[in-house]
């Protein structure tokens, strides 16, 4: 019954996930009027195969008058590499643009290394307006597609040659024949754009936004040369498109290509068009892809996940719970004096090691009692804060047009939740009878936020070599620094404070000074070092399929926004992964094994060692850059992403463990 509750909230949240208005209650539309402008935004330039994402005004592109301006507006669009500037694109309501100049780039030795570096890396733009990103209109087989995520690219390598060579021959001579392949600039772009009126009496919304890049070797009537500083060459016609038509691919007569002393004009048309979608359903697309990833595809994850919880739960019944009630009730028979042969009493208490174990399960951990309380506080922490911020996002406080604010969402969280790390360490502290609470405290509040923080603080210091926009600002720095140190230690402190204040955690048995010896285990499989690998297998196969998506939101710059199904996922996660941690350390308490602290934790945890494995094999799909600083920060992130979820699904099981076990001995009579 329980189990049916979750899933029927976890469903009214996914529900909640998928419908049309993603905006936060209050958040008022932009209506233009007629002939008003249209600020048209550029952020910085990316590639999923570097991973490194670039200032836009890095590249040989037109500046608008004045230099261009920072519009990038909170704490988490810088950290996530975010970089919103100002553009020289005039765009104005309803108004038709045809073939506008904007400027001309005459490119030096140093541009067009440059230009070419980025189009080979496969870079691309990122525009916005109104808040919308750029889709991409591109062509395949003479077909027009939009793409909705990733932007649009600056350019294109014409490396055409016979394909005779396999797969592996062909991937090895790759970047030989780039190498030696002309490159050319996208510098005409088809701006379409689509509005919608509410009522007759209302203004214009702006609820489409899409960009078709060309590559056109534009040239002047007449045989006119500009030096690209006089403005009379905006005044100049062009010979390669007209001022009274759009421009269309089957009227370029010659590709714009990348070598030094090229004259690149940049170009562009403007497209409105009117559309019965309205201003709140405008993100549909960018989150569906026009029906890319069909939803029957996270169903089926769901369906999936829900037979694994159902398929353990059933196993722990039938196993776990009927083994439990006869053991229990047949030593308080025994030890109420209910069995008159004392002989026959003793061999059938034998016949039951986990009760053998009383004096000796609730020892604290003989290795590093310190760091397993470190660890399962900042678990906790995590836990509760990576729960807040996707019920956030299932409810629509979050969503893709806020830039930058699950990041803020996540930060702000962790910091809070800081409280409950030093209420939860100190209280497993304290129950071990530790001394040095001061370290714990201390420990628990730099151990995790310490460890991301230098990892974050090193990518930043090399992207700011490799001139990255993905670089973090000095005073953004400082002022994570100051969240750290002002609000995330302080609340560790302050819960800590009130988990020492508290009774120590009784126990229902009563600890030996001498530890009784672990006999060896019965089965390889019983081996906890054994065990430990194979305890992540269920957990891990109920969410591999949402983990490809998770995955290409963040590493492809693909949307990701059914937070329902994440929800739903991660609650069905931390179930299987406590599950089958009460199993295997019920079995290691039938073998004698009282030293299941660290176990418990481990087997919890090791979905994540599976998880990290998956993002190895996974990896393959980037087909990254042979830039060693991308496979660093691949697999840096994923390091820490991979313990976070070893700390929250370890902190998790481990307390579910403690809670299974102090049930169970506390059923039993001992003396």
């Amino acid at each position: 019954m329980a189990l049916t509750k979750v899933v029927v909230a976890a469903c009214l949240a996914m529900q909640l996930a998928t419908v049309s208005a993603f905006y936060m209650p209050g958040v008022k539309a932009k209506t233009f009027e007629k002939g008003q402008e249209v600020e048209l935004k550029v952020n910085a330039i990316t590639s999923i195969h570097t991973q490194i994402p670039k200032p836009y005004y890095r590249l040989p592109f037109c500046e608008p008058a004045g230099g261009a301006k920072m519009a990038s507006e909170n704490l988490g669009e810088f950290i996530t590499g975010n970089k919103v500037q100002s553009s020289p694109y005039n765009i104005n309501m309803l108004q038709e643009l045809y073939c506008q100049k904007l400027c001309q780039k005459t490119l030096d030795v140093t541009g067009t290394r440059l230009l070419k570096s980025h189009i080979m890396r496969a870079y691309h733009n990122n525009w916005i307006i109104d808040n919308l990103p750029s889709a991409a209109i591109g062509a395949a087989d003479g077909i027009k597609q939009k793409h909705y995520a990733g932007g649009f690219p600056i350019g294109f390598i014409d490396s055409k040659s016979p394909d005779t060579k396999g797969k592996k021959e062909r991937k090895r001579d790759k970047r030989k024949r780039m190498g030696s392949a002309q490159a050319y600039v996208y510098n005409h772009v088809n701006i379409v754009l689509e509005y919608h009126q509410p009522s007759a009496t209302e203004g214009y919304r702006v609820v489409g936004f899409s960009v078709e890049p060309m590559s056109i070797k534009h040239s002047f009537l007449g045989g006119y040369e500009w030096d690209g500083e006089s403005d009379e060459g905006l005044k100049k016609s062009l010979s390669t498109c007209t001022n009274s038509e759009h421009m269309v691919r089957d009227n370029i007569q010659e590709n714009q290509k990348v070598a030094e002393g090229e004259k690149i004009v940049y170009t562009y048309d403007v497209f409105w068009k009117e559309s019965p979608v309205a201003w709140s359903s405008r993100w549909d697309v960018y989150l569906n892809e026009e029906g890319l990833v069909p939803p029957q595809v996270h169903w089926y994850s769901i369906s999936n996940s829900i037979f694994v919880v159902v398929f353990l739960s059933l196993l722990i019944i039938s196993v776990l719970v009927k083994n439990l009630k006869k053991d229990i009730a047949t030593y308080n028979s025994m030890t109420s004096g209910l069995i008159a042969d004392e002989e026959e009493d003793e061999e059938e208490i034998d016949e039951t090691g986990w009760k053998l174990v009383h004096a000796d399960v609730f020892r604290p951990p003989s290795n590093f009692p310190m760091l397993y309380c470190v660890l399962v506080g900042s678990g906790t922490q995590l836990l509760v804060s990576l729960l807040i911020t996707i019920c956030l996002g299932a409810i629509g406080f979050l969503n893709p047009s806020r830039r930058g604010g699950m990041m803020n969402a996540v930060l702000v969280c962790f910091m809070l939740c800081g409280i409950l790390a030093g209420y939860v360490s100190s209280r497993l502290y304290k129950a071990f009878r530790g001394r040095a609470w001061q370290l714990c405290t201390v420990s628990t509040a730099l151990f995790f936020p310490g460890m991301c923080f230098t990892v974050f603080l090193f990518f930043n210091v090399v992207l700011a070599f490799y001139k990255s926009s993905g670089s973090a600002p000095f005073l953004d720095i400082l002022i994570l620094a100051a969240m750290w140190c002002g609000v995330s230690i302080p609340l560790v402190f302050v819960g800590a404070f009130f988990g020492y204040k508290k009774e120590a955690i009784q126990f229902p048995t009563v600890t030996s000074t001498i530890a009784r010896a672990i006999p060896e285990p019965s089965s390889f499989l019983l081996s906890p070092r054994v065990a430990i690998w194979y305890a992540g297998l269920i957990p891990f196969s109920g969410a591999y399929v949402e983990l490809f998506f998770i995955m290409s939101s963040l590493w492809m710059d693909q949307y990701y926004y059914v937070f329902g199904f994440t929800f739903l996922v991660f609650l069905i996660l931390l179930l299987t992964c406590a599950e089958v941690a009460v199993l295997l350390v019920y079995y290691q308490l039938l073998n004698e094994n009282h030293r299941w602290w660290w176990f418990s934790l481990m087997c919890s945890g090791s979905v994540s060692f599976l998880f990290f494995g998956y993002s190895i094999v996974w990896f393959g799909t980037l087909e990254a850059s042979r830039m060693f600083f991308t496979y660093l920060l691949y697999f840096g992130y994923t390091f820490l992403m991979c313990f976070t979820i070893f700390l929250v699904c370890g902190s998790f099981g481990s307390l579910v463990c403690f809670w299974f076990v102090r049930k169970i001995f506390a059923a039993i009579k001992v003396d």
